[in-house]
């Protein structure tokens, strides 16, 4: 049902500019960067976090595809971090394309990167995902995902 293919080159350059701009207006709809700099901050963290693009070392960016059809179903990208005690993988990002949503295009996909996980020798995976998206929220919690913390904000007039 789902493949998990190497970003090629002229993927991680359409994957970055569409990138860049989402995670902006995320941040600007979780409060965190204003509308004047979330381009330019989005950029500087992408430039930061994949300095040399699909080549960066510990990085480890797929495009999700239907093994039947043949389709481009999303984008996976994932890293081997040093956090906490011991090493494990962090999801940076995660996109089934609209029209894959709710079809397990993105169960499968996880599954297959926890067999990659396992494969690179580490034994957890952490994830950020922002409060207002319920259905990738919903998706974690049904692969067995936990909360480790809850940052919460209340805006005052």
């Amino acid at each position: 049902m789902v493949q998990l293919v190497p970003l090629s080159e002229e993927q991680y350059q359409s994957y970055l500019d569409k990138a860049v701009k989402g995670y902006a207006e995320d941040h600007i709809k979780g409060g965190r960067w204003t509308a004047e700099n979330a381009l330019e901050n989005s950029r500087k963290e992408f430039e930061n976090y994949l300095p040399q693009g699909v080549e960066t070392p510990n990085n480890y960016l797929f495009s999700i595809y239907d093994e039947q059809s043949g389709e481009h179903a999303g984008i996976l990208w994932f890293a081997r971090v040093e956090r906490e005690a011991e090493p494990m993988a962090f999801v940076y990002d995660v996109e089934i394309f609209e029209p894959y949503r709710r079809r397990g295009y993105g169960s499968r996909a996880f599954e297959l990167m926890e067999e990659k996980v396992r494969d690179l020798d580490l034994h957890s995976i952490v994830l950020h995902v922002f409060g207002h998206n319920h259905g990738a929220i919903k998706m974690y919690e049904k692969l067995g995902y936990l909360p480790t913390n809850i940052q919460m904000r209340k805006k005052l007039d």
